[in-house]
């Protein structure tokens, strides 16, 4: 049974970051620099799913202002994916969102997960494409 954490002390942080380099940095190539930037920091949040101790998959948040934050750096492991763990990573971290008082979470979402998200009651203003490394995306919201 997967098991939620929810992570802001460093060791906790360790499994987020251990899903992201399996998931992002070596299936993506993402040069580690890329991939972990000023937000891996004290005061982000983590929502981490663990398989018997083992991080499975991962979200992180931070604030973006007085009632918003940032939701990003979703991962699920290959071989955890198509069980729906993105979606349950999600929740958890809006139940979080909601708890701490934030009423909007934005998110850069990849292109291909633009329908992930929306299923999820994201929307987007405009079909504007932004660049986040290498991923083409399109910024999306949703009010809690």
């Amino acid at each position: 049974m997967v098991e939620v954490m929810r992570g802001e002390a460093e060791w906790q942080r360790a499994g987020a970051y251990s899903v992201r380099v399996q998931g992002m940095n070596r299936q993506h190539h993402i040069p580690l620099r890329d991939e972990f930037d000023e937000h891996d920091c004290d005061g982000t949040r983590y929502i981490i799913l663990l398989d018997d101790g083992y991080p499975v998959a991962t979200c992180r948040f931070y604030e973006a202002g007085a009632d918003s934050v940032i939701l990003g750096r979703l991962v699920v492991l290959p071989e955890y994916r198509g069980q729906k763990l993105g979606q349950k990573t999600v929740l958890e971290a809006e139940q979080w969102i909601r708890e701490l008082g934030y009423g909007k979470i934005i998110i850069d979402s990849r292109l291909k997960a633009i329908g992930f998200y929306e299923k999820l009651g994201f929307v987007h203003g405009d079909d504007s494409v932004i660049k986040s490394g290498d991923f083409d995306c399109v910024r999306m919201y949703k009010f809690l």
